[in-house]
């Protein structure tokens, strides 16, 4: 055999990579653990209530969206196990195929009905409603302008459509402004949270739908942690700007107010038909399942018949936003029950987090991507079921540790 093609065969063997090099180099959580800082994957052991059992000891939950505190309430959990008796655990197929029951029919009407929209559409999941919707209505010939801290699943939904991305300043209506010009004559969505998932912060939405107006463009809202929230009678950031029949698509989420997994669009007939015969995401997922239909169905319901959930929620959110601003903590732009407690540094959020969970207070940590790098965060979000005394425990908390931390 020719020396120079064995030695040629030895060196291409050496250069062979190997894919999962990565998932070996990646240490950084090992570390955290090691440090006894990781912040993620606790594991409760209860139902998401204002006090949850972590490690076989009670916490004060301030990190989750369950915003009206529905999804322990005894009509939804009824509903749930009603359908799994009629329906069985699961619908074995696609909502395009087989997977359809009467019940998704009656809650897209019910949701349509709520939204104040002509028709509605649901999703097994709140990440496959983007990616579904926005890969379904945009293509390769459209551009699709979203505000740079969108959720990920914005983000992910306009790469898989394949038109051109532009992002403007967060909550920059200028910088809209400047994109929409630059894209004159084109198809043109503007996709914008509600709600920003991180910030807590609302979007401009009177000035994104009067721009979206002047220069042609259609307007899709993100209401994930709007809808339950905002609004006089919480249908959401388009009811709280009075803005609902000028929003072509509202998006929501069942995981926040609706006490559930899933998602939904509502908008005119003839947008939520094409959707259903064009998302990928819904086309070839399994439908969602009874159980999970019926306690949104339920929670509706709740949302409409007890509005006091909504004045309890604001009144704990105000408590919270004026009591971690009154003790010098940074907030951010938080105008709702998401409130961040902006820290900076990625090992101080780690660490303040740690120290808040000796203390007895569950929060979330966002650092870099989830937020801009040196701006990293503890997330808190309250419940309408928090009490008052509660709430004075976590602020406690919060106050000793930010002394200890010189971070107030």
């Amino acid at each position: 055999m020719d020396g120079g093609l064995v030695q040629d065969s030895q060196l291409a063997v050496k250069k062979e990579a190997d894919i999962f090099e990565k998932c070996h180099r990646f240490t950084a959580a090992k570390e955290a653990v090691a440090a006894g800082i990781y912040p993620y994957f606790r594991v409760i052991e209860s139902a998401q209530d204002p006090e949850v059992i972590v490690d076989g000891r009670k916490m004060i939950m301030i990190g989750s969206n369950n915003y009206l505190g529905l999804t322990n309430h005894p009509k939804v959990k009824e509903a749930a196990i009603g359908a799994i008796r009629k329906y069985g655990s699961g619908c074995a197929g696609s909502r395009f195929l087989n997977g359809t029951l009467d019940i998704h029919v009656k809650l897209e009407e019910k949701l349509a009905r709520f939204i104040r929209k002509e028709s509605a559409l649901v999703f097994s999941t709140g990440f496959q409603t983007n990616l579904g919707v926005i890969s379904a209505i945009a293509g390769k010939d459209d551009v699709v302008i979203i505000d740079k801290m969108d959720h990920a699943s914005i983000i992910d939904g306009c790469r898989l459509s394949f038109s051109e991305i532009k992002k403007y300043r967060h909550n920059d209506m200028e910088d809209l402004e400047r994109l929409l010009l630059q894209n004159n004559g084109r198809g043109k969505l503007i996709i914008v949270d509600g709600v920003f998932s991180m910030e807590g912060d609302i979007a401009d939405l009177p000035n994104i739908v009067r721009l979206a107006k002047q220069y042609g463009a259609r307007v899709m809202v993100d209401d994930a942690h709007g809808i339950g929230v905002l609004g006089r009678t919480g249908r959401g950031t388009a009811e709280h700007f009075g803005l609902e029949d000028e929003v072509d698509i509202i998006m929501g989420t069942y995981s926040k107010s609706l006490a559930s997994i899933g998602g939904f669009i509502a908008a005119s007939e003839d947008v939520v038909h094409y959707v259903k015969h064009f998302a990928r995401a819904l086309i070839f997922s399994a439908s969602p399942p009874p159980a999970s239909v019926a306690s949104v169905s339920a929670a509706l319901d709740i949302i409409e018949e007890e509005p006091e959930r909504r004045e309890r929620l604001w009144h704990n959110t105000n408590k919270m936003l004026n009591g971690l601003k009154s003790a010098g903590f940074d907030t951010g732009h938080s105008k709702t029950p998401v409130i961040p407690v902006i820290v900076g540094d990625d090992l101080k959020a780690f660490t303040t987090a740690r120290m808040l969970y000796d203390k007895g207070i569950f929060v979330n940590v966002a650092i870099s991507p989830a937020v801009p790098i040196g701006m990293a965060l503890i997330r808190t979000s309250y419940m309408a079921t928090h009490t008052d005394e509660q709430l004075d425990r976590a602020l406690k908390a919060f106050e000793d540790v930010g002394r200890e931390l010189k971070i107030i």
